[in-house]
């Protein structure tokens, strides 16, 4: 997989691939945490334990959904990050470098756990949604899994699957991008620590920088 000329789409995972929001995510899940006396977590368990569907993740917390619902934990959860969401920013090579593959032919779409509204709302923010082709995101708040939203994107794409690249920053993106049969690179500056990337087998990076020399693109 080191032909990287083949590729003509990029399929861009929003949260913790090209927004800068891993310690975001902690930081609002310990206001939900200290709501009910239970142990705050640090960025780096987060990285250990975060995965999909968040609903194990929140077991793996402490969370006891005899004693209340998941949907009540996960909606308090969207509502704090709501709450704070535009304190992320985007990785500084983001824009450069999404600039720069389009150069090259490149296409890109951006295809989310985020719920629809918000991630329409973020990219608007950023001032990046131009850039894509399509925003596909989750039409409810609780990031159960994204894989039939990327089958039915990869149809539409009406694209030879090789010609395709999906990168992320979980073991989830992987199997989102076995699922559509295409290649995948794996970011270790999000979402999950770089072992649980490394057991997946794909190829995993450090940054978008590593990813721009991979694709012998020179950042300013």
């Amino acid at each position: 997989m080191n032909n990287f000329t083949q590729y003509k789409h990029i399929i861009w995972d929003w949260n913790g691939t090209l927004l800068n929001d891993g310690w975001l995510f902690v930081e609002v899940m310990n206001i939900v945490l200290k709501r009910r006396k239970m142990k705050p977590i640090t960025l780096e368990s987060y990285r250990e334990i975060f995965g999909f569907p968040v609903k194990d993740y929140y077991i793996k917390l402490g969370f006891d959904f005899d004693r209340e619902s998941f949907e009540n934990s996960g909606l308090e959860f969207i509502k704090e990050y709501e709450k704070n969401c535009f304190k992320a920013k985007l990785y500084p090579q983001v824009i450069p470098l999404l600039n720069e593959l389009q150069k090259l032919g490149i296409s890109h779409s951006i295809l989310s756990a985020q719920h629809q509204i918000l991630l329409d709302d973020l990219t608007q923010y950023y001032k990046i949604r131009n850039q894509f082709i399509g925003i596909i995101g989750l039409d409810n708040h609780y990031a159960h899994s994204k894989v039939e939203n990327g089958v039915n994107w990869i149809k539409h794409l009406k694209m030879n699957p090789k010609e395709i690249l999906m990168i992320g920053d979980t073991d989830h993106d992987f199997e989102v991008a076995s699922t559509m049969g295409v290649n995948c690179i794996l970011l270790s500056h999000g979402h999950n620590c770089i072992s649980k990337l490394q057991s997946t087998g794909a190829m995993v990076i450090n940054d978008l920088m590593e990813l721009s020399e991979l694709f012998k693109i020179e950042l300013n």
